[in-house]
């Protein structure tokens, strides 16, 4: 077995109350911060870079502390008696049928390894990484679920406590700035996919059924007027997905049982206005998000505080009745349907769909060629053929400047790197149509990017005008408001780069006031909350958060990535709404949340999250099987 925890830490400075065992020779400050005795550790650290990292690595019963960097520990044990011990603790210290004893030595510590042992056992490891013995497992706790604390000592005195946390990382890039073909699209990136492509041959829409309390049956008739105004006249539903929820009072099984019914009944309907089988997703779950929302502002806002069993005992005669005003509005099916636009031409071979575009470009039949280019480029995007856009004979006309403008950066929507061949080619085509919204648009898209990823010397002033100039050609304000947001992340990133640390702090002010004013995707949220948190602070990441996971429509990774950058902070758990996002995320996806409290080595984040009462009583209230 071996097991190598993450290199992200967390430091616990404070006062020590240690337990009776064995602490060897190891002196315990009463305050780090404070004490003297620290103040090389205390300094150390500080300035240590961010790059590097430490963590305890775990082979059979053998532990063994590994660095990124051997010189910068060789650096921090320079006295005979600096060294590390190792704090081995068990998960079963936090068995929900416990009382946790409140002391800073979770389990069993090991034998002090000192300066000379340590430097001199430093051997090189997998990832460039270098490591050294620090302990053995002892033989008692073989078998248990481990986790392994790390006591800094300072000429002996034990200065830092470090428990070492696994926080899942996700994905991140630029705000989707979209292109114009037809119209303007997007990508379809997902959190946890690493799929990036533009969407043009599917669409979703998002919309929300009420259900009325106690009715389970939803009829065509019933579901006809909904999907009447959808307008699908040129798309078919590919998939369904449907998220039923039921108010919280009553039977949990007989809340589960309904919901599934009406989602069944909703799907039945649907599938009936179409020929083609819908593909079906259902889950269901009573709504304990709005309800603990809702109830803050009642007089029963002490709810709250209780389990969801205690809840439920509360919530029947008089009480059932009083919130009825709420808990109507709770009842709901929040749906998403997957649509696939209808093509005539799908089962037409490729050579077929270029010789037909030709013919019609040569009758100048321009909207019959843009329907047949779009099927002939989903063609050429699932057989990964750019170079067949080629065989396309379109005369440089002014007439034919939609579909020489999509010509061109469809090469850019399949390979980034075309961007500045598409940049060259629209710079052409502006000639042509110089007030084309397209073609602009286009134009500071891929001018933006090779200026990004430094392929060519651009003046930052000329394309801050550019992106602010769209304005005249009819770009909607929210769209140049997106690409400045974006325009001041590559800034920040350079200037950070460059040391320039007042024009980086410009860029992020500009960010945090200007993000609101338009619409972001899951995968935006993602990337700017990690932006913020890397190049400002964790605070601003958590606030671009805040509102968006306190809904029941949350993305599924976008709340557990909030959960990563809060649920180890003692004051943020202690927040009035946190209990509501915690059970947001144990609605939907229980097994993901109770695995937080699972071993840093085996997937969590750390089982020691259960020291704090709050989380122990959620975590004992969903996730226990005892």
């Amino acid at each position: 077995m071996k097991k190598i925890l993450p290199l992200f830490v967390i430091t616990l400075m404070c006062l020590f109350k240690t337990k009776a065992q064995n602490s060897f020779d190891i002196v315990f400050a009463q305050n780090t911060k404070q004490d003297s005795r620290c103040s090389y550790f205390n300094s150390y650290f500080k300035q240590t870079p961010k790059e590097i990292g430490f963590s305890i690595q775990r082979e059979n019963d053998k532990l063994y502390f590994v660095v990124t960097d051997k010189k910068w520990a060789i650096n921090l044990f320079k006295k005979s008696g600096d060294g590390i011990a190792i704090d081995v603790v068990s998960k079963s210290r936090y068995a929900c049928d416990k009382t946790i004893e409140d002391t800073q030595i979770k389990g069993t510590i090991l034998k002090p390894v000192y300066a000379k042992q340590l430097v001199r056992g430093f051997k090189p490891t997998l990832g460039k990484r270098f490591r050294t013995l620090v302990g053995t497992v002892p033989s008692n706790l073989i078998n248990d679920e481990l986790e392994f604390n790390i006591l800094f000592l300072n000429n002996k005195v034990l200065c830092r406590y470090q428990r070492i946390y696994n926080l899942e990382s996700y994905p991140w890039d630029l705000l989707d700035m979209g292109i114009y073909l037809d119209s303007l699209v997007y990508k379809s990136k997902k959190i946890t996919n690493t799929e990036d492509k533009f969407i043009t041959k599917y669409k979703k829409l998002k919309f929300i059924i009420p259900f009325k309390k106690n009715k389970s049956e939803y009829l065509p008739e019933d579901i006809k007027p909904l999907y009447d105004s959808l307008r699908l006249t040129d798309f078919n539903i590919k998939k369904i997905n449907i998220k039923a929820y039921s108010s919280i009072e009553g039977s949990l099984e007989r809340n589960l049982e309904l919901q599934k019914q009406r989602a069944n009944s909703i799907v039945k309907s649907m599938q009936s206005f179409q020929k083609p089988d819908i593909e079906t997703e259902i889950t269901t779950s009573e709504n304990w998000v709005e309800f603990l929302n809702d109830i803050s502002k009642t007089k029963y806002k002490n709810f709250v505080t209780l389990s969801k069993k205690e809840t439920k005992q509360k919530v029947i005669g008089t009480v059932s009745k009083e919130l009825e005003m709420y808990l109507k509005n709770h009842r709901k099916a929040v749906i998403t349907l997957a649509l696939e636009k209808k093509d005539k031409y799908k089962d037409m071979s490729t050579s077929l769909l270029i010789s037909t575009f030709n013919k019609l470009i040569d009758s100048e039949n321009v909207d019959e060629a843009l329907i047949v280019q779009n099927s002939l480029f989903e063609k050429i995007k699932e057989e990964n053929s750019p170079d067949k856009l080629k065989q396309l004979t379109v005369p440089k006309q002014l007439k034919f400047t939609s579909i020489l403008n999509k010509n061109s950066i469809i090469k850019y929507e399949m390979d980034l790197r075309y961007a500045k061949i598409v940049f060259d080619e629209l710079k052409t085509l502006e000639n042509l149509a110089p007030k084309n919204i397209k073609v602009k648009y286009n134009l500071v898209v891929t001018r933006f990017i090779i200026w990004r990823n430094n392929w060519e010397d651009i003046n930052e002033k000329t394309l801050k005008k550019q992106i602010i100039d769209l304005k005249k050609y009819g770009v909607e304000q929210s769209l140049i408001d997106r690409m400045l947001v974006n325009f001041h992340i590559v800034k920040a990133e350079k200037n950070m780069r460059a040391r320039k640390y007042e024009a980086k702090d410009a860029s992020l002010e500009f960010i945090i006031d200007t993000y609101k004013n338009f619409k972001l995707s899951n995968y935006d949220y993602l990337s700017l909350a990690q932006f913020l948190n890397y190049y400002s602070n964790k605070d601003d990441a958590i606030d671009v958060l805040d509102h968006k996971v306190r809904t029941i429509t949350v993305d599924e990774d976008l709340l557990f990535y909030y959960l990563n950058l809060t649920i180890t902070n003692t004051f943020n758990v202690a927040s009035e709404n946190y209990r509501t996002m915690m059970l947001n995320a144990i609605n939907l996806n229980e097994k993901r949340f109770c695995k937080l409290f699972n071993s840093s080595l085996n997937d969590g984040v750390t089982f020691q999250l259960l020291e704090n009462e709050y989380l122990r009583k959620t975590y004992c209230e969903n996730c226990s099987k005892d």
